[in-house]
């Protein structure tokens, strides 16, 4: 039996974010071997999921993510069962990862078969499920091209707006940015 370590246990802890115990039992159950713990936490995960997919999500967080030369934009509402859950710090950052990485597809399915640091987006959400303890899922996404993509978010990240311009002016910034607060 292999001696499992607090510092073994926090790296894992900090590899995948599920809780101590769960990264401990893990350990323990693959005998210290870090991958093979990994897999059993994402196993866990979707054990989680099949238990929770007849839940229902409406809370979440709604983010958008504009390119540097401002012509695409996207926008992701990363749905879990909690507004506790919703808004969440690691939540919402995760919401912004994905979304981040959702400017590069034109659809949700190709996003969700998209790579995720070494697993899909898809298989993302299931891990995260396990170790949230809530069914979460992408109940939006929306990708948009222009001259000039703005966006705005309401306060809490509850709603999020993408407006296209038909030119890159001066002013575009705010003008963007009013036409999407009014949407």
């Amino acid at each position: 039996m292999a001696t499992i370590t607090a510092a073994d246990v926090n790296k894992l802890r900090q590899s995948t974010g599920a809780g101590m115990m769960d990264c401990k039992k893990a350990l323990v159950e693959a005998e210290g071997d870090f991958d093979k713990a990994i897999q059993i936490l994402r196993e866990k995960g979707q054990k989680v999921a099949a238990n929770r997919s007849d839940r229902e999500s409406s809370e979440g967080a709604a983010v958008s993510f504009i390119n540097a030369d401002h012509t695409k934009g996207a926008i992701i509402t990363l749905n879990c069962e909690t507004d506790f859950v919703g808004k969440n710090e690691a939540f919402v950052t995760l919401a912004k990862d994905l979304v981040e990485r959702a400017i590069n597809f034109s659809s949700k399915e190709e996003f969700l078969a998209s790579d995720f640091n070494g697993i899909t987006v898809a298989d993302k959400l299931i891990e995260q499920t396990g170790v949230i303890g809530e069914k979460i899922e992408i109940a939006s996404f929306e990708r948009l091209s222009g001259a000039f993509v703005g966006s705005y978010i309401h306060a809490g990240n509850k709603i999020a707006t993408l407006v296209a311009l038909s030119a890159n002016v001066e002013g575009a910034e705010e003008a963007a940015r009013n036409v999407a607060m009014q949407a």
